[in-house]
């Protein structure tokens, strides 16, 4: 009776004794992770609300037009200048037709201008040779008439002697009476002549005038040529950069409007990752800190990276609809700053990383 009883109080003993071993390896245990937690987080800070980003650069027509072609599909890898969709162009070629056909008829106006300027300016010299031609003979006549006068003169003198007979007398005054006609003939067709003279240059103004607007108007044709080519070349939409193509939703003669987001090209750029902090954790961090990033795609694996910059705001203020702290029903709420944290190594899986991947981020702070 007695061994039975010794046996039931060992076995409480045991037990106790169990229990607190695995009390006092559980207590040293929790100890030591805190302490470890605490020492680490002295030169620490982390957080697990962060995601891989990169460029994304949206595919936008720059013109209106019915799709002909669609040379890519969804997660295709493209290179830069790689064509990614035809528009239909019939109406754009034919537009660039007509400019060309506008060149030449301002080019043939050119033409006719420089023809109607040249003609001109042949009759302004012209006429300025018929004037020179009419005063010269302008001064013959003058001459013929001075004789005339004076012949006349010494006839008048001598009819009244009667030294000449009345003949030779009318004979003179016919011939001053016809050099004054003359005379007065040749000046009225230089007058004329220099009206004449006059208009001939006017009209040699006027062709040069219009010499200078058929330049002016081929300069015109020449840009709406050029634009019409651009505006052609923006039917061919191509790869702004190397890249991978995100879901392409365009379909064979569907109507795209200028600014209409087709699909989208993950350019082939580094990625890099947001980390969005609490406020409370930045005041030890700056530019230059050596990170460690876990993404959950690769677990068990390290990039290495650096804190290259921080956000001018928190993110509640970029929202659509931000915080109004002033509308009486303030509740405070710890706000997060993105900070932007560049990969530094040259690790093969950074190719793998895709925008929006979920990372967690330690910033060695010592």
């Amino acid at each position: 009776m007695s061994n039975k009883n010794h046996s039931e109080n060992e076995a409480p003993k045991a037990s106790n004794k169990r229990f607190i071993i695995i009390l006092s390896v559980l207590v040293i245990g929790g100890g030591i992770f805190g302490v470890s937690k605490y020492i680490h987080s002295q030169h620490h800070e982390e957080t697990d609300d962060a995601q891989i980003d990169a460029n994304i650069s949206p595919v936008i027509p720059r013109t209106s037009g019915y799709v002909t072609e669609v040379r890519v599909k969804d997660n295709q890898i493209v290179k830069k200048g790689d064509t990614l969709v035809v528009l239909d162009s019939r109406s754009e070629q034919i537009h660039l037709q007509q400019m060309e056909a506008a060149l030449k008829t301002a080019e043939n106006s050119l033409h006719v201008a420089n023809a109607s300027t040249s003609a001109s300016r042949a009759n302004v010299t012209a006429y300025e040779a018929n004037v020179r031609t009419a005063d010269a003979q302008i001064e013959a006549a003058k001459i013929t008439l001075k004789r005339a006068t004076q012949d006349y003169e010494r006839y008048a003198n001598l009819i009244k002697d009667h030294s000449i007979t009345q003949q030779q007398y009318e004979q003179a005054e016919a011939a001053k009476l016809t050099a004054e006609r003359q005379l007065q003939v040749l000046t009225d067709q230089k007058n004329a002549v220099i009206r004449q003279a006059g208009a001939a240059s006017s009209q040699s103004n006027a062709t040069a005038q219009q010499t200078g607007v058929a330049e002016a108007t081929i300069k015109q044709r020449m840009a709406d040529i050029e634009n019409a080519k651009l505006t052609l070349s923006y039917t061919v939409i191509t790869a702004p950069q190397d890249g991978r193509v995100s879901k392409v939703n365009v379909q064979l003669g569907q109507l795209v409007q200028p600014g209409q987001s087709l699909f989208s090209v993950v350019l082939d750029s580094e990625p890099w990752v947001v980390a969005n902090f609490k406020e409370t954790q930045i005041s030890r961090m700056h530019e230059g800190q050596e990170v460690t990033v876990k993404v959950d795609a690769f677990p068990g694996h390290e990039f290495k990276g650096k804190v290259a910059s921080f956000a001018p705001a928190t993110g509640s203020r970029f929202a659509l609809l931000p915080p109004d702290n002033a509308s009486g029903n303030f509740v405070k709420v710890v706000q997060r700053l993105p900070v932007r944290i560049e990969l530094t190594t040259n690790d093969p899986l950074i190719k793998e990383l895709r925008p929006g991947m979920n990372t967690d981020v330690d910033v060695h702070i010592n």
